[in-house]
C-alpha cells in the first residue's frame, strides 16, 4: 500500500475556483490561497439550505492511542455518498501541529480518504491557527502591560486566569514565571495551554458572524481585580485590535478530498481539552451547498459527541439527521482485554467481550435521541470472523452496519455504507435531540449529570481549585452555561488505563476554567494536561524534506 503522502501526490487536484463551482460556490466570491485552498465569505451562507440539508455526524468508540480512524470514515462516507449520486459536502477539524509533529502525525485522513492538498494541511494551512495563537498572546502582552502600569492603584489585578498559547507539545511551558527581571513587568506564576484549547479557538469555532465573534472577544475574562469585579478583554479596551487579528481567521476554508469533492476544514479545538468540534460556521456554510453534511467530533462519543450536542448544537441550534459510529478489531480487543502490543491478532474472544464498550456508547448516543449506524473501518489484518462477530452484535440490537474501506478504496470502498446512512435517514432519521442537562441546572448538577449518565461514574467529587472557582461562578449568569469536560480520551474515567466500561467510580474534577467569552465552563478533570508533553518517539523523527518533497507527514 502507497503511504498517505505517495497518494496525495498521485491525486489531480481540479483548482480550487472549480471545485467550489461544482456544488453553486460563486466563482468570484472565492478568497482563494494559491491553487488549491481558498477561504469562502460568510455572506454566502444561507439559513434555507441550512434548514433542508443532512447533517451526519460522525464519532467513534473509545480509541486507541493510534485512533480509529474516524476522519478517514467521514471523508470516505463523503466520497460514497457521492458514489451513489447524492450531493455531499465534508466538514472538518484542522490539524494542529501539536499531534503532527508530536504522537499521531497528520490528521487530515488516510489512503484514497484525505483531503487535500494534505501537507498544506497539515502544516501552515490558511494561517488560521497562527492567527489564534497571535491573538491570544495579544491579549497576554497587553494584560501584562496593564498589570505593570496599573501597580499600587485600585485597579490592580489579584487573580490573573488568562494563560499564552502555543502550537506545539511543550510540557516544560505548563507551568512557568514572567517577568523576570528588573524593568521586564511584575512577576508573576504563568503557563501556556496548546493553540486548540485557546478560548479564542473555542470562539473561533462557536461565533455566529463577525459581530458575534466581537461579542464574545469583549467578554473574555482575564482576572479579577483587588475589589473582586470581574476584569475582561472589554475593560482592557482591546476587542478591536484582537478582532482585527481573528477577521480572516472566521471565514471557513475550502479544499478538497482525493476524489475532487468539496471539504470544509476550519478550527480546531481537540475534545479532550476543548469542545472538539469545527466551525459552526464551516458546518452551515457546508450546509448550504450540501445536501449530505458530514462533520466529525473529537475521540470516542463520551468526549466529542456529548460536546458536539451539549455545546455545539445547543448553541447553534444544529441538529443531526444521524450519528454513525465507528469501530475498528483493534479498539475492541484492546477494551476487551487483548495486550495493546497484540491487538492486531486474531483474538475474537477479546473482541466480543469489548464490544461492551460499543453498547455502552451506543446506549449514550439513544439517550441523545440518536439514529446509528455502525461503520467498521477495515484494516488489512482484520479476519472474517471478527467483522461477522460485529455484525452479529448489531442485528441483535438493530443497529445498522457497514464495512468501511475507503481507505484502500476510496468512494467505491464506502458504498455500503454510503446506502446505510441514507436508509437510516431517510426511513428512521433522529428524533427530538435531547440534551444531558439543562441551562438551569448548576454546574455542578451538569457535571455530576455527564458523569454518572454517559460516563458511569457513582458521583463527583471537587478538587480544592475546583471549588473556588464554583464559588465564583455560583449565583451568576456563569452558573447557567455548558460545560466541557477535560479529561483523557483513552477511558470511561478519568484514568487512561481504565479500558473497557468504567464502572461505580468517583470521577474528580481538579479544576474549572471560566470561558466566558465561548460560553462554557471548562472542568479539568484526573491529571488531564492542556498543554500535551511529546512521546518517547516524537512524529518529528520521521519528519524531512529531501529534494523539495516532504517526508513523513502521515
Amino acid at each position: 500500500m502507497k503511504s498517505d503522502i505517495q497518494i496525495a501526490r498521485e491525486t489531480p487536484l481540479r483548482k480550487i475556483k472549480e471545485v467550489a463551482e461544482s456544488v453553486g460556490i460563486p466563482r468570484e466570491e472565492v478568497i482563494s490561497f494559491g491553487r488549491h485552498m481558498a477561504k469562502i465569505p460568510l455572506n454566502l451562507i444561507d439559513p434555507k439550505r441550512v434548514e433542508q440539508s443532512n447533517l451526519i455526524l460522525v464519532t467513534a468508540i473509545t480509541p486507541t492511542k493510534a485512533g480509529i480512524g474516524k476522519t478517514t470514515v467521514s471523508i470516505g462516507l463523503a466520497l460514497g455518498l457521492n458514489k451513489i449520486g447524492k450531493k455531499a459536502i465534508v466538514a472538518l477539524r484542522e490539524p494542529s501541529l501539536g499531534p503532527v509533529f508530536g504522537m499521531k502525525g497528520g490528521a487530515a485522513g488516510g489512503g484514497y480518504a484525505q483531503v487535500l492538498p494534505m501537507e498544506n494541511i497539515n502544516l501552515h494551512f490558511t494561517g488560521d491557527f497562527h492567527a489564534v495563537t497571535t491573538a491570544h498572546n495579544t491579549i497576554s502582552a497587553l494584560l501584562d502591560n496593564y498589570i505593570l502600569r496599573v501597580q499600587g492603584t485600585g485597579d490592580e489585578i489579584r487573580d490573573v486566569l488568562w494563560k499564552r498559547v502555543l502550537d506545539v507539545n511543550d510540557r516544560s511551558l505548563r507551568y512557568i514565571v514572567t517577568g523576570l527581571g528588573p524593568g521586564n513587568g511584575v512577576p508573576q506564576e504563568a503557563g501556556f495551554d496548546i493553540t486548540a484549547a485557546s478560548e479564542l479557538m473555542a470562539i473561533l469555532c462557536l461565533a455566529e458572524d463577525e459581530a458575534d465573534l466581537r461579542r464574545r472577544i469583549e467578554n473574555i475574562l482575564l482576572g479579577y481585580k483587588r475589589n473582586g469585579d470581574p476584569f475582561t478583554v472589554k475593560d482592557l479596551g482591546v476587542a478591536g485590535a484582537i478582532t482585527v487579528l481573528m477577521k480572516d481567521a472566521i471565514n471557513p476554508n475550502l479544499v478538497q478530498t482525493t476524489e475532487n469533492t468539496p471539504a470544509f476544514v476550519h478550527g480546531g479545538p481537540f475534545a479532550n481539552i476543548a469542545h472538539g468540534c469545527n466551525s459552526v460556521l464551516a458546518t452551515k456554510m457546508a450546509m448550504s451547498y450540501g445536501d449530505y453534511v458530514i462533520t466529525e467530533a473529537g475521540f470516542g462519543a463520551d468526549l466529542g459527541a456529548e460536546k458536539f450536542f451539549n455545546i455545539k448544537c445547543r448553541k447553534s441550534g444544529l441538529r443531526p439527521k444521524l450519528t454513525v459510529i465507528v469501530v475498528t478489531a483493534q479498539g475492541l480487543k484492546m477494551h476487551g482485554g487483548t495486550p495493546e502490543k497484540s491487538i492486531r491478532e486474531p483474538d475474537i474472544e477479546g473482541l466480543r467481550k469489548g464490544l461492551e464498550n460499543l453498547d455502552k456508547h451506543l446506549g449514550n448516543l439513544a439517550a441523545f435521541g440518536q439514529s446509528v449506524v455502525v461503520a467498521f473501518n477495515k484494516y488489512a489484518f482484520d479476519t472474517p470472523d471478527e467483522i461477522e462477530a460485529i455484525k452479529s452484535f448489531c442485528d441483535a440490537h438493530a443497529v445498522p452496519f457497514a464495512v468501511n474501506e475507503a481507505f484502500t478504496d476510496g468512494g467505491e470502498g464506502a458504498v455500503d455504507l454510503a446506502n446505510a446512512v441514507v436508509d437510516a435517514v431517510e426511513n428512521a432519521p433522529s428524533g427530538e435531540l435531547l440534551f444531558t442537562y439543562a441551562d438551569e441546572d448548576d454546574i455542578e448538577t451538569k457535571l455530576t449529570k455527564i458523569a454518572m449518565q454517559i460516563y458511569g461514574a457513582r458521583d463527583v467529587v471537587l478538587g480544592e481549585k475546583a471549588l473556588k472557582m464554583l464559588k465564583l461562578i455560583e449565583g451568576t449568569p456563569l452558573a447557567k452555561m455548558p460545560v466541557c469536560i477535560a479529561k483523557t480520551q483513552y477511558s470511561f474515567s478519568a484514568d487512561p488505563k481504565w479500558y473497557g466500561v468504567a464502572k461505580d467510580f468517583r470521577f474528580k474534577i481538579n479544576d474549572l476554567v471560566i470561558n466566558q467569552g465561548s460560553e462554557f465552563i471548562v472542568a479539568i478533570a484526573g491529571e488531564m494536561m492542556r498543554m500535551p508533553g511529546l512521546p518517547a518517539d516524537p512524529q518529528a523523527t520521521r519528519i524531512d524534506i529531501v529534494k523539495g518533497e516532504i517526508e513523513g507527514l502521515s
